[in-house]
């Protein structure tokens, strides 16, 4: 798994003396050593440098070309482009829209899917 996640030169290393995004790779190896059909991921690259952003949307992109399902939670508007297969936009509890990223983002059903595409706070 340490492979899989790009950490194969750290196996001898001790968990806390990898970086932040070091930390969470090791974390997706754990978490993928289970085998599991679905991976749940919330919000996996927050208060990471654009380096280890892009190394965890690697390993997420390998995981799910390989057929496991990832649900994965963001805020980050660019991430949900570049990874989402589908999209669920929830605010405050509520299912606001779903429907294939493709579709929301060329244009969302909602006005607060509209919204939230442009950068405006929802309240």
């Amino acid at each position: 798994m340490l492979d899989t996640v790009g950490l194969s030169g750290l196996g001898g290393r001790p968990a806390r003396q990898l970086s932040g995004g070091e930390q969470q790779r090791l974390a997706l190896a754990r978490a993928l050593a289970r085998d599991p059909e679905v991976l749940f991921l919330d919000e996996p690259t927050a208060s990471l440098d654009p380096a280890a952003t892009k190394a965890i949307e690697d390993v997420v992109k390998v995981v799910a070309a390989r057929g496991i399902k990832v649900a994965m939670s963001t805020h980050d508007l660019g991430e949900a482009r570049r990874l989402a297969g589908e999209i669920v936009l929830m605010h405050r509890g509520r299912v606001l829209e779903t429907g294939s990223a493709e579709e929301f983002f060329a244009g969302p059903k909602t006005e607060e899917g509209r919204r939230f595409i442009a950068g405006e706070l929802l309240v």
